[in-house]
């Protein structure tokens, strides 16, 4: 009988992740030394982006370099792990049943998003992998209702990994040091939704939901949805229907150019 496994949420930072000497890349080379060994990976990365879901189902997920003007050997890299198109289909089933509808694409590979944070935890690339999209112009609500919909997967030994950044102003970036401590108005959101999570009582999942809104600086710290949505589907994934408790735990806490919180939480 597989162990049920838990929902995590990572931040992924810049592509350069997996050479650059931060603490997040320490956290993650053992992040999976923490967790049960899975029998799968499915992925929610805020680079996929659709406009209705799309899972994954190719045997074989090519690499995706997307992003440009990274060092040559960021684009040598490649991160060969199978895919699983009879899981794809399972986890399309799910959604549906959940009266999300659902695309299989055989074609989509692993972006940055999926391999830079597993090519850390599981350098074998011995584990299958798919990726779910996320809808950027859809409700925060949809990727609760999506993770909840996929949560009986966790029961058979799959891991889902939601992957963003829990702070994300990108054009800020380039105003900062790799090293640099976190600017007040990125830690005080990352402080917030780690209180949030932590805490998990009632009316908690409804202020993460509302986070542009009731987070500190929320527009600031995420001016556009996509690397805090991925969360909002492992958050659904982790603590399942019918109820509104949202308690998790923070993994790991750090930063990266003073503005982008690097925090990883866990849910189950």
């Amino acid at each position: 009988m597989m162990s049920t496994v838990p929902s995590i949420f990572v931040s992924h930072g810049a592509p350069t992740l997996v050479f650059d000497p931060v603490p997040t890349r320490d956290f993650l080379r053992s992040l999976a030394r923490t967790i049960p060994r899975p029998k799968a990976i499915l992925c929610v990365s805020a680079h996929w982006d659709t406009t209705a879901p799309r899972v994954g189902s190719t045997l074989r997920p090519h690499t995706m370099h997307d992003f440009y003007g990274f060092p040559e050997k960021l684009y040598d890299l490649h991160y060969p792990a199978s895919g699983y198109p009879a899981l794809a289909e399972q986890a399309a089933n799910l959604l549906d049943a959940a009266d999300i509808p659902v695309t299989l694409d055989d074609q989509r590979g692993l972006d940055h998003g999926a391999w830079v944070p597993l090519s850390l935890m599981y350098p074998l690339a011995d584990i299958p992998v798919l990726q779910l999209s996320i809808q950027s112009h859809l409700p925060p609500d949809h990727h609760l209702q999506m993770g909840r919909a996929l949560a009986p997967l966790r029961e058979e030994g799959v891991l889902i990994i939601a992957s963003g950044n829990a702070t994300h102003n990108l054009r800020d970036v380039f105003n900062h040091d790799m090293l640099e401590p976190p600017v007040p108005y990125a830690k005080a959101f990352a402080d917030w939704l780690t209180a949030r999570i932590v805490s998990g009582g009632a009316g908690d999942s409804d202020a993460l939901l509302d986070y542009l809104r009731q987070g500190p600086n929320g527009h600031r710290n995420h001016p556009s949805p996509d690397h805090f949505l991925p969360l909002l589907v492992a958050l659904g994934a982790g603590t399942g229907n019918g109820t509104n408790n949202c308690a998790g735990r923070l993994l790991h806490d750090g930063y990266t150019y003073g503005v982008l919180s690097m925090a990883a939480y866990a849910w189950g």
